[in-house]
């Protein structure tokens, strides 16, 4: 730690925490003190992740918020188990998203990025990166997340500009880049190419039109069926499937295109759905994915009918210069009259939108860049069948898998200014096609100097897909790659496999020859309480920051992480932030009560433990090991669960209450030293198991704690203190059980809180009356008892008395006067149509050869065990009932 960095201030602690007075204070002491920072040291294990860069038009949401939760999780994780831990941070340029936000402000200027010119256009925009772009990784500090912000990465800054460049460069080389004509998705409103999965798909109330098509000299015609007449301009085939006796005869025949009188052909083609419409199918190759590739099988000229503002062009006749809709709408009014329109179908099919304006997309040919996937895309399948790379949950490998097995060649260029320009030039005078790395000063084959680059840029996915190495200084082999690459982990969300996991591996593989990460771990979405997606449209968005504010960082990454399993969505439900929020002041409070019991504490030895002090210490043991292991096993969810159950159920509401007597006795120093001893090293303990989850909470409660260290997110990840012991636990469970046995009776029966009651407890058993016997003291202070008798036998059984019956124990509350028989006995049935649901089910279990012949031995045999208690209690139980009757 830095000399002028101090441990933070502290405050005293309150009734109730405030998070928005520790909250700030706490992140910068950690990020002043350079905690998160990682050097390179070969003398650590490494542990590295790469931040899904978020756009830096951002601004968190919901989804960014559980990302970075999670990630933060596993590093704090990390980093306490001593790994040389690295979390490095970054955002991405948003090639559309950026330069719609800055053509938005010069529309408002009352310019245009096209009167401005790209040099400076380019400008503009970096000055509104540079003003606006911080933005979310401010918003992400809010979070708590403990990014390495000294190693923070762009995706155009100079390093990852370079990596692009080299990355380009090596694969045009080898022949996987070229430039061709290919159908692509076009966006008319943002004026540029989009990938297939950044098409979103929607479903849609439209038509089915029937159209007559003549076949030449004939008096037939073929029927097609079409959702898009205004595309017919474009037609260069009728389809149908070759095995479809009703146009087999057709085959080879042409057919007049109506409105136009040009012949096209008509072909067969398996593609065809017999059942689909009338069978016949228009073959529009130049705006229509599937048309395209079967006029490529045909060898079908392409004729392009829209233009890049999805408006008809000179080859839609008299409809040029019309929309799209306003033309379809035309085309099928005149088709109408022709007679060549006989019927029209309502048809409901998904319609591409661009993810970004959901603008409908057009399929267009044109000439774009593309990666030749199929290459590349064998060794990535390969990883991850041979399991060097595992999905968590493992169900998402087949969807991956989906997507990778039938890949098609990836578009990466865009018809923007805001990017990675592509680095290819072309000779003005020769015409020759120049690919480098750096800008070339002249044509390598005729000398001349009139070049001209490549106006389109890089699909922002090309950078993003060398993030996991670009950002640690490839292509140079810096100490950086050396260490943490390959990564450790990916965590991100189930929307994103192929945009980004996918590219990550494919590029990995090719440039590192290594994954980039050994495993991926999938999140789900966050969905509102309805469990639709929360979006702008539907007004039903959560600000984190909002949340933050009200309640604090962590009640709001314990809210997203707990209560859910890997892969799965979760619903946003206000109500769980409270319960959150009580989970979080009950830590609080329950330091203050051992802080306060702390003041004359001095390290020393312990005195005999009790029996109390044996449990929770036992129970602190199980919870290090399953917490560690759920963390292990990227089952956060599980672990924030078995901390939540230790630290609210056993801890607060019984550990803390059993030493309340050895506290306030000032007497018995030696008891008192004990009780402080176990509290202080099992809620350190906690606290430190705890921090991942609730950094801010944990941090501003241990600087409090008499304990030496900086902070708690640099002490090591506490280790088994081997405290299990199994009699111990056993023995507190009975006393436990006995103690909510009688509140239940009180509660139920009406007894009111300060009334003390008689409690007599039946217990056969030796070793189980000799638990009870000695914690009669607890009994009588936690069950509100005026006096405990325990009894090996009972000649006769209380007549006038409430009772609850345990496995081998009997407990009596005498109410004369107090007690309505008749409740009683409707409680008792309760209680007996309870345990008999529970024998049912055991007894299943049991009879299932399944369970029987694979569970270990000690498991069925411990189950076996349940039944007969459970057995035996209800016997109890009905001979209860049977003596409440008698005396009615």
């Amino acid at each position: 730690m830095p000399d002028n960095i101090e441990k933070t201030e502290k405050l005293e602690m309150a009734k109730t925490y405030d998070p928005s007075l520790v909250e700030g204070k706490q992140y910068r002491y950690w990020e002043e003190s350079g905690f998160f920072h990682a050097e390179v040291d070969t003398e650590k294990p490494a542990f590295s992740i790469v931040m899904p860069p978020p756009n830096v038009t951002g601004a968190l949401h919901l989804g960014h918020a559980m990302d970075g939760a999670i990630q933060d999780i596993l590093t704090r994780f990390k980093r306490m188990q001593g790994y040389n831990t690295l979390w490095l941070p970054g955002t991405d340029h948003a090639g559309i998203a950026t330069q719609a936000k800055v053509e938005e402000q010069l529309v408002k200027e009352g310019t245009s990025r096209v009167e401005l010119g790209r040099e400076k256009f380019l400008e503009r925009v970096w000055e509104w990166k540079h003003q606006y772009g911080g933005r979310i990784t401010q918003q992400l500090r809010r979070l708590g997340a403990s990014c390495d912000w000294e190693r923070e990465r762009f995706t155009m800054d100079e390093g990852c500009s370079k990596a692009v460049r080299e990355a380009f460069v090596k694969l045009y080389d080898k022949g996987l880049i070229y430039r061709g004509n290919y159908i692509i998705n076009w966006c008319p409103k943002c004026h540029t190419t989009i990938s297939d999965i950044e098409v979103e798909h929607v479903d849609s109330e439209g038509n089915l039109y029937h159209l007559r098509y003549p076949v030449k000299d004939s008096d037939e015609a073929l029927v097609v069926a079409t959702t898009r007449p205004e595309t017919m301009f474009g037609d260069t085939a009728v389809a149908v499937h070759p095995d479809d006796e009703r146009y087999r005869h057709l085959i080879g025949k042409t057919v007049l295109l109506p409105l136009t009188d040009r012949e096209i052909p008509i072909i067969a083609d398996d593609y065809v759905e017999r059942e689909f419409g009338t069978g016949a199918l228009k073959i529009t190759p130049a705006h229509d994915t599937n048309d395209f590739e079967i006029g490529l099988r045909h060898h079908l000229p392409q004729i392009v009918v829209l233009d890049k503002e999805a408006k008809m062009n000179e080859n839609a006749g008299k409809y040029v210069g019309m929309d799209r809709f306003e033309a379809r709408a035309a085309v099928v009014k005149e088709l109408k009259t022709e007679g060549i329109l006989l019927k029209i179908e309502p048809h409901a099919n998904a319609v591409g939108e661009c993810y970004r304006c959901s603008t409908v997309i057009e399929p267009m040919v044109s000439k774009q860049w593309f990666v030749k996937m199929d290459p590349l895309a064998k060794p990535a399948i390969d990883v991850v069948k041979d399991s060097r790379l595992e999905f968590i949950p493992d169900r998402f490998e087949k969807i991956y898998l989906g997507w990778m097995e039938n890949i098609r060649d990836w578009c990466i260029s865009r018809q923007l200014w805001w990017g990675h320009r592509i680095p290819v030039w072309y000779c003005e005078d020769c015409g020759h096609e120049i690919c480098a790395s750096s800008d070339p000063a002249k044509c390598p084959a005729c000398g001349a100097n009139h070049l001209k680059q490549d106006p389109d840029v890089l699909d922002t996915w090309f950078s993003s897909g060398l993030w996991p190495f670009s950002t640690l200084g490839w292509p140079e082999e810096t100490p950086e790659l050396k260490q943490f690459y390959p990564t450790s982990v990916l965590v991100t969300g189930r929307d994103i496999i192929f945009f980004w996991v996918a590219r990550m591996i494919v590029m990995g593989l090719e440039f590192k020859n290594e994954v980039p990460f050994p495993k991926v771990m999938i999140h789900g979405l966050v969905l509102d309480a309805q469990g639709r997606k929360m979006s702008k449209s539907l007004g039903n968005g959560v600000d984190p920051i909002e949340v933050i504010d009200q309640y604090g960082a962590d009640t709001l990454r314990f809210m997203l992480i707990t209560g859910n399993t890997p892969g799965n969505d979760l619903r946003f439900q206000p109500e769980r932030l409270e319960a959150t929020r009580n989970f979080s002041n009950k830590i609080w409070n329950a330091s203050r009560y051992v802080l306060m019991n702390l003041e004359d504490y001095v390290e020393g030895p312990r005195g005999e433990l009790t029996l109390a002090d044996r449990w929770i210490l036992s129970r602190y043991d199980s919870t290090v090991e399953k917490g560690t292991e759920a963390l292990e096993n990227f089952d956060l969810g599980e672990g924030g669960r078995l901390l939540y159950e230790f630290i609210w159920n056993e801890f607060c509401d019984w550990y803390i209450e059993l030493t309340k007597p050895r506290l306030y006795d000032k007497e018995n120093v030696l008891a008192r030293h004990t009780a402080q001893s176990v509290l202080l090293e099992v809620l350190e303990g906690t606290l430190r198991l705890l921090h991942p989850y609730m950094p801010f909470l944990t941090e501003e409660i241990w600087q409090n704690l008499p304990v030496p260290g900086d902070s708690i997110m640099m002490q090591s990840w506490p280790k088994l203190p081997d405290y299990q012991d199994s009699v111990a636990e056993a023995n507190m469970t009975l006393l436990m059980e006995a103690i909510k046995a009688i509140r239940n009776i009180r509660a139920e029966m009406k007894v009111a809180p300060g009334q003390k009651v008689e409690i007599l407890i039946l217990a056969p058993d030796n070793l189980q009356r000799a638990v009870l016997e000695d914690g009669k003291a607890d009994i009588l202070k936690l069950a509100g008892g005026a006096s405990v008798e325990l009894f090996e036998t009972l000649a006769e059984k209380p007549s006038q008395a409430a009772s609850a019956v345990l496995e081998g124990v009997e407990i009596y509350l005498p109410l004369k006067g107090l007690m309505d028989l008749d409740k009683e006995i409707v409680r008792l049935e309760k209680e007996i149509s309870l345990a008999t649901l529970e024998q049912q089910s055991l007894e299943a279990k049991l009879s299932n050869p399944g369970f029987t012949n694979k569970a270990p031995a000690q498991v069925v045999a411990k189950e076996r065990e349940r039944l007969e208690g459970i057995v035996a209690r209800t016997a109890a139980l009905e001979e209860r009932i049977r003596d409440l009757k008698a005396t009615l």
